[in-house]
């Protein structure tokens, strides 16, 4: 689903790991040793989605993986919560109008599109059902763990 490449690149100078994406100009992270890597690249990406969920911009799909790059997992929660807000930047739905029709509040619409905030599956499939959009999922067996 939202699962995007980033590179990390070793400065010298600052003996850190510097963290950046592809699909994004704007959201770059620093790690202190190779073991955080993939955490900081976890948890600026998390930052930043926020922000651009907060801002109203259409959060990209992620570009296809090039060599040196490592794939920065989205928990599928966090995936349901970009395409319900990619869903309603598309619609043009408003917070509230999605609140009317799911009987809810516009805060608890806000909080079912905070990448961070815990949100259950079913309101997610059903907001994004609401606007015209179905859920699939796939499971696979991961090649690169064997």
């Amino acid at each position: 689903m939202f699962n995007y490449p980033a590179v990390a690149h070793f400065d010298k100078e600052s003996e850190t790991y510097e963290i950046t994406y592809r699909d994004f100009d704007n959201i770059h992270a620093v790690a202190y040793t190779e073991d955080d890597i993939e955490l900081e690249a976890s948890d600026i990406l998390h930052v930043g989605l926020e922000e651009f969920i907060a801002s109203k911009q259409p959060i990209p799909a992620p570009s296809k993986a090039q060599d040196g790059d490592f794939i920065v997992y989205l928990p599928l929660i966090s995936c349901l919560k970009i395409a319900l807000h990619n869903a309603m930047l598309e619609t043009k739905t408003k917070k509230s109008d999605l609140a009317r029709k799911m009987n809810l509040t516009s805060a608890q619409i806000e909080r079912l599109l905070e990448i961070n905030q815990t949100s259950k599956v079913d309101s997610l499939e059903q907001a994004l059902y609401l606007l015209g959009y179905a859920i699939s999922v796939s499971v696979n067996k991961d090649i690169n763990q064997q």
